[in-house]
C-alpha cells in the first residue's frame, strides 16, 4: 500500500485505478426537463426532454465520483472537498429512454500546501456497450497538502493570454436565480449542504449559499452551445473548466469565449471564461465543436 502523509493527514494511492461497482441509471424525458429547467436552459431539445444538457452527463455518475475520491483521501475530509475542475468528452448525446452503465475510478493525486487533489476518471456506456462520454472530475481538498502524490493528472485545458488577447467571438451574461441551488439541487442528485443550507455554508469558511459549480457549468455550456453551434447539442465533443471562485444566488455571470487552436482536424475549439461580481469564477474554460 502506498500512502502519502502531510500534518496526521494520510492520502492512500492503493486504490488507484480501482473502478467503483457498475451502476445502472434509466434516462427519463422528465428528469432531463427537469435539469434544463434548473439550470434556466433556453434549448427547446433540453426543455422537452428528447436530449439530455451536456452537464447532464454528470447525473448519472454522481454517486460513484465522491467515493471514488474518498478511496483516496480520507473520509473525514469530505467537509473540505470542492469541485476543482471538470471535463467531458462526449461521444454523443444522452437521450429519454437510454439506459446507461457507469463506473468511476480514481487515477491520481497530488498535494500542494493550499490543497490537495484527486482525479476521478467515469465512464458512461449504453446498453449496448458503447462509449457515451468520459469524465474526468479533480476533487479539491481545501488547505490539505497530501505530499507529491502519484498517478496521472487530468487532461489539459488552460487558457493562455493569446486567446485573451483576442475580440471575443461571444459573450453571454446570464442570471443566477435566489432559488437556483434549490431548483438544481433535486434535480441533480447533489444534497451538499452548503449549497442549501446558510448556516452550514458560512461553517465552511464561504460567503453563504453558493451555486453548484456544475451549474454556473451548466449555464456556460448553453451559453456556447446558443452562440456558436446553433443549440445542436450532437456537435458538441469537449467541455472542461476548472471552479475558480463562488457564484453566489443572484448573481449576474458573464462568459466570454475566445476561438483557441484545436490541434484536431475538423474540430473548432474556444476557450472561455466566466465573470461574476468582479471575479473570475470559472477559468480554463474549453469548448469544441464537429
Amino acid at each position: 500500500m502506498t500512502t502519502s502523509e502531510s500534518a496526521g493527514v494520510v492520502f492512500d494511492g492503493s486504490g488507484l485505478g480501482e473502478w467503483t461497482d457498475e451502476e445502472r441509471f434509466s434516462v427519463t424525458a422528465e428528469r432531463i426537463a427537469e435539469y434544463a429547467a434548473a439550470t434556466n436552459d433556453p434549448i427547446a431539445a433540453h426543455r422537452d426532454g428528447s436530449i439530455a444538457p451536456p452537464v447532464f452527463a454528470v447525473v448519472p455518475v454522481f454517486t460513484s465520483m465522491a467515493p471514488a475520491a474518498l478511496s483516496v483521501a480520507p473520509v473525514e475530509l469530505l467537509m473540505k472537498l470542492v469541485h476543482g475542475e471538470q471535463d467531458f468528452r462526449f461521444h454523443r448525446p444522452i437521450r429519454a429512454g437510454d439506459e446507461l452503465v457507469v463506473k468511476a475510478k480514481p487515477i491520481g493525486y497530488l498535494g500542494k500546501p493550499n490543497g490537495s487533489t484527486v482525479v476521478v476518471y467515469a465512464e458512461t456506456r449504453d446498453a449496448a456497450g458503447e462509449l457515451v462520454n468520459e469524465q474526468w472530475l479533480t476533487a479539491f481538498f481545501r488547505k490539505v497538502d497530501a505530499g507529491p502524490g502519484e498517478g496521472d493528472t487530468a487532461p489539459e485545458h488552460r487558457i493562455t493570454d493569446a486567446d485573451r488577447a483576442q475580440d471575443p467571438v461571444a459573450t453571454v451574461t446570464a442570471h443566477i436565480d435566489e432559488d437556483q441551488t434549490f431548483r438544481y439541487s433535486p434535480a441533480s442528485g447533489d444534497p451538499m449542504p452548503i449549497h442549501l443550507d446558510d448556516e452550514i455554508a458560512r461553517m465552511a469558511g464561504l460567503p453563504g449559499i453558493i451555486n453548484h459549480g456544475l451549474c454556473t457549468m451548466a449555464f456556460t455550456s448553453w451559453a456556447a452551445l446558443t452562440e456558436l453551434a446553433d443549440g445542436d447539442t450532437a456537435r458538441l465533443r469537449r467541455l472542461a473548466v476548472r471552479f475558480a471562485k463562488p457564484v453566489l444566488p443572484g448573481q449576474d455571470i458573464t462568459t466570454r469565449l475566445w476561438r483557441t487552436e484545436s490541434g484536431e482536424p475538423g474540430v473548432t475549439a474556444y476557450a472561455f471564461e466566466t465573470e461574476a461580481a468582479g471575479q473570475i469564477a470559472i477559468t480554463d474554460g474549453r469548448v469544441e465543436f464537429n
